[in-house]
């Protein structure tokens, strides 16, 4: 009898050692392992997807914060989309940029002032044409539906910081708070008191990222303080470009020897925006190396590579299928283990 029961519990836990390596192989839980080991994946450039992706070549294939974009983006292999979040009038979610709807949709107006069921009726247009499409305006609720267990979501929150634990409690009633990466600038301490204080209510199960642009932050000093102050994985690095100016040569403070030092002590990966910024010089928040320089020009060694030089192991960016391709090529995509 005692070999039986025996036998049987070996067989159980065999099962169980079994599944739990299978969850810990699937891609999220990679993604996770990359993102939370900066220092191990120097080699590798994670890609997110700006406003869920859907643009190819300067082309607009799907509407911004689409359901189709995000669904192709996950297709092509970026490791995380960055959505907008608004709130409609009954206190639902939305994944939208605009405050007003006439850009994005076919509907106008203020967007707060509509239900979800109202803006659902509204179907988003492709930018530039205004062609509209069959892809209605999404709740929060089920975009991240098609994106649980599948690839991180960075969210842009559109409203007061104070919000944001109602947003990833959303995220969490579904079992993916964990697969969140929320955000907010910081330049002095008092911020980083505002947001611990945001983040003591939001939960420890979300990923936080310092946003830091280089007409605040000037050195590598508060990249130390504002990185461990929240044990962070990753920050957002802005090189302001202005029309006049030259491309950086060098990246500026946040890309310098010394922001790169401290990324490696912290152990956080440096990560970069070259999408446009409509009406803006062309790489306006990475010091005029973006996406026009490597698609429009067909440089993107001069955007992508000038980046990866400079430490840079997350871009953020509107062409996403331009950008894995150059880091393919370039061996900086090590693949992930899809046998499971």
């Amino acid at each position: 009898m005692r070999k039986v029961l025996l036998a049987a519990a070996v067989g159980l836990l065999a099962t169980v050692s079994s599944s739990a390596l299978h969850a810990e192989t699937t891609r999220i839980a990679q993604i996770r392992e990359r993102l939370e080991n900066a220092n191990q994946w120097r080699d590798h450039v994670m890609v997110v997807a700006h406003r869920g992706g859907g643009v190819e070549a300067q082309r607009t294939r799907y509407p911004e914060n689409s359901i189709a974009a995000v669904t192709a983006s996950i297709e092509l292999g970026v490791e995380m989309v960055e959505l907008d979040v608004q709130l409609s009038k009954d206190g639902e979610f939305v994944v939208f940029h605009d405050s007003w709807l006439d850009r994005s949709s076919t509907c106008n107006g203020v967007l707060a002032e509509r239900t979800l069921s109202q803006l659902q009726e509204c179907r988003l247009v492709i930018e530039g044409t205004g062609e509209a499409t069959a892809e209605h305006i999404p709740s929060l609720r089920e975009m991240l539906a098609v994106t649980k267990d599948r690839i991180f979501v960075n969210i842009d929150n559109k409203l007061d910081h104070d919000v944001l634990p109602r947003i990833v409690a959303v995220a969490r009633e579904m079992g993916m708070a964990d697969q969140l990466v929320v955000k907010a600038n910081l330049w002095n301490a008092e911020r980083i008191r505002q947001m611990k204080t945001v983040l003591e209510r939001t939960g420890d199960d979300v990923v936080f990222m310092p946003i830091m642009a280089d007409d605040a932050v000037k050195d590598a000093t508060f990249l130390e303080v504002a990185t461990s102050a929240f044990a962070a994985n990753a920050a957002e690095l802005i090189n302001w470009h202005q029309a006049d100016a030259p491309m950086t040569d060098r990246g500026g403070p946040l890309f310098d020897i010394r922001a790169r030092a401290v990324a490696s002590r912290g152990d956080w990966h440096l990560w970069v925006n070259t999408y446009a910024i409509a009406n803006k010089p062309g790489g306006m928040l990475s010091g005029g190396r973006g996406d026009e320089l490597a698609t429009l020009a067909n440089q993107p060694g001069e955007t992508y590579g000038f980046w990866v030089e400079r430490g840079a192991t997350i871009i953020q960016t509107d062409e996403p299928t331009a950008a894995i391709d150059w880091l393919t090529r370039n061996g900086f995509r090590v693949p992930y283990d899809l046998s499971n």
